[in-house]
């Protein structure tokens, strides 16, 4: 048995999410049905991390394992032929027959952009922000969420996690040219997690807040107590790391 690994870049803007639903195109589909033609045999594709409806990927991290021996130039150019072009892969390669996308990875990074101004070539991938935004003030008040915390707060409340429980290593805004660039980086997420986050971060930064108002939202636990979740459209899977 071959166990493939593949880096994947997507727009996310026509898909329920990476993971398949009844009743709804995914990335995970699309993939799964495109390998499975090329390789004239079924096979199950494993994400790295699940990603909401609309939200983008960079760097997602998938794999499969088949019987068969592929000719990985050959097939990477004939899946990419084949998958729409809104989906990319960018790397594949041979990993050992026990590795896992989803159980192996201990670091998962999202970018978040912010448009300071109206442009339509960064409408589709970023949010235009109208609010002043000072990446210093904005630093100081990210810097509490770093460690290991309860995130009961951030997440939807739907969600049927029942460890809400997430070491976040490091979480920081930058300006760079027309755009403000919201990155963190964590072993692991809760659904809606990383946009209640970013907007509760800007809430706090608009009210002239503190971190003693974060402290007080992480410890009610109460999905009502954060600040509304951003657009997806800003979200990008950046980097898996193994």
């Amino acid at each position: 048995m071959k166990n493939y690994k593949l880096i994947v870049q997507y727009d996310g803007t026509d898909y329920s999410g990476w993971q398949i639903q009844l009743n709804a195109k995914s990335v995970q589909g699309v993939m799964q049905d495109s390998i499975c033609l090329i390789a004239n045999e079924k096979i199950s594709l494993i994400g790295a991390g699940r990603t909401d409806s609309g939200v983008h990927a960079l760097g997602q991290t998938c794999n499969f394992r088949i019987d068969q021996e592929l000719d990985l130039y050959r097939f990477k150019h004939s899946l990419n032929s084949i998958l729409p072009r809104d989906i990319a892969v960018k790397n594949i390669v041979e990993v050992n027959e026990d590795f896992h996308s989803r159980y192996d990875a201990v670091k998962r990074s999202y970018i978040y952009l912010f448009s300071k101004s109206k442009s339509p070539f960064y409408d589709k991938y970023s949010w235009w922000y109208h609010g002043p935004v000072d990446c210093n003030s904005l630093n100081k008040l990210s810097g509490y969420l770093i460690g290991e915390k309860n995130f009961t707060a951030f997440a939807r409340k739907a969600s049927d996690t029942e460890n809400k429980i997430c070491f976040i290593h490091d979480v920081r805004w930058k300006e760079w040219k027309d755009l403000i660039i919201f990155y963190v980086e964590a072993d692991r997420y809760l659904h809606g997690m990383v946009r209640t986050m970013i907007g509760t971060l800007l809430n706090t930064y608009k009210l002239k807040l503190n971190i003693d108002y974060l402290r007080d939202i992480i410890n009610k636990q109460e999905r009502e107590s954060a600040g509304e979740a951003v657009p997806a459209k800003g979200l990008f899977l950046y980097k898996v790391k193994y």
